[in-house]
């Protein structure tokens, strides 16, 4: 079987391999699977390993890896939140998770992930549910301002709300770039600076696929599966997954405070070991691949502890809320 061909390459790759040692007959859950490239240097490494996605377009990069590794490669269409239960009874030593879109969906026009080409609004991971276009034409504008806030951190919401309202007055916005120029329009673009539409396009696709959700769910599934030594690798690519993956590992960000005047409580257990501090791409992986420049490894060891309840208190969740002023 011909390989499939894919633009992605998977970022902080030896990074990742390295934080997830010892590899050598371990059974590790790539729950992000996406073209396969952490799943193929992990198999390559003689790992066993349960891939993860809820995305039915990788169909191809899971037929080829099953053809290269029938013994040690599985895979499991779902999402990564459900990974406990997805990557079946058999123990697990380790979980790498590569939050967000992938150069391949942003290839594919058609999948409304991409600013700079034309293609429906859709950005739905599993092809299923509401898309961006149903967002951006029935949200109110408090609301669709609001999102842009909470989800792509865009000091300019307001203004690029008001203008897709106005827009979407005279007929529906259903294009990508239609949706791009509109932005560009309402807040200009400076030379060498992001693309205007970025954050905005970011805080639709966290939307409609409940990013946030999805991340929260999948670290805590984690911490349910991994035993004690068991490895959590995950690769986020903005400051707001980041903060929720710093939090959850570091329990003292998260804990209820405690008041001087009353008497103190046994310390909480420690759930998660750092492996080490996080960790950016080098000059040279830089310069391979531009994907990289937002990347950020975090990775830690799981403890005795028990796992704990899932919650979002202290976490860091942006939050967005139909209605609200």
């Amino acid at each position: 079987m011909a390989e499939p061909q894919s633009s992605h390459q998977s970022v902080l790759l030896s990074e990742v391999l390295e934080a997830l040692a010892p590899l050598e007959s371990a059974r590790i859950v790539d729950g992000t699977f996406g073209a396969g490239g952490y799943s193929r240097a992990l198999l390559n490494a003689g790992v066993t390993v349960v891939g993860i996605d809820r995305d039915p377009t990788v169909a191809p990069f899971v037929a080829a890896l099953k053809a290269e590794f029938p013994d040690r490669f599985s895979f499991v269409a779902g999402a990564f939140s459900e990974l406990d239960t997805l990557a079946g009874e058999a123990g697990i030593d380790g979980i790498v998770l590569d939050i967000g879109v992938s150069s391949m969906q942003l290839d594919q026009a058609e999948r409304g992930f991409s600013f700079m080409r034309s293609g429906p609004l859709d950005m739905r991971m599993s092809r299923e549910g509401e898309s961006a276009a149903d967002l951006v034409n029935t949200l109110s504008e408090t609301d669709l301002a609001n999102l842009i806030f909470a989800f792509g951190e865009e000091r300019a919401s307001r203004r690029i709300a008001k203008a897709i309202v106005a827009a979407r007055a005279s007929e529906p916005i259903n294009d990508t770039l239609a949706l791009a120029q509109i932005i560009e329009k309402a807040v200009g673009r400076k030379p060498g600076a992001p693309h205007p539409a970025t954050r905005t396009f970011q805080a639709l696709r966290i939307a409609v696929n409940g990013e946030f959700d999805e991340l929260v769910e999948a670290l805590y599934a984690a911490e349910r599966i991994l035993p004690e030594g068991g490895r959590l690798a995950v690769v986020t690519f903005h400051s707001l997954e980041d903060r929720i993956v710093k939090r959850f590992f570091d329990q003292s960000k998260t804990a209820a405070p405690q008041s001087r005047h009353l008497p103190q409580v046994e310390p909480v257990e420690t759930r998660w070991a750092p492996v080490r501090k996080a960790i950016k791409a080098g000059a040279v992986e830089l310069e391979r691949n531009a994907r990289s420049r937002s990347a950020t490894l975090r990775s830690a060891v799981r403890t005795a502890a028990p796992a704990r309840a899932v919650q979002t208190a202290g976490l860091g969740v942006p939050g967005f809320r139909r209605g609200a002023a």
